[in-house]
């Protein structure tokens, strides 16, 4: 049975878990959570047809998309 990962709103303030991301992505977005992991939920992402991401805002302004499952509630 598959883990079904629940959607933040969007506006809301959420924390990457960098344990879960830390092998994906590329090392200047890690230095960027590094110094603080928060964002807020800007849009939805369809992922592969059947999945759901998360479009997040982070401290310095960029954007970045993440699995449902590699944040938390803020």
């Amino acid at each position: 049975m598959s883990k079904t990962a629940t959607l933040n709103r969007i506006g809301s303030n959420v924390t990457v878990k960098l344990d879960r991301v830390r092998d994906r992505i590329p090392t200047p977005l890690l230095d960027t959570l590094s110094n603080n992991p928060r964002g807020r939920v800007l849009d939805y992402k369809m992922t592969d047809g059947t999945g759901i991401g998360l479009v997040l805002e982070l401290s310095d302004g960029s954007t970045s998309w993440f699995f449902a499952d590699e944040i938390i509630q803020a």
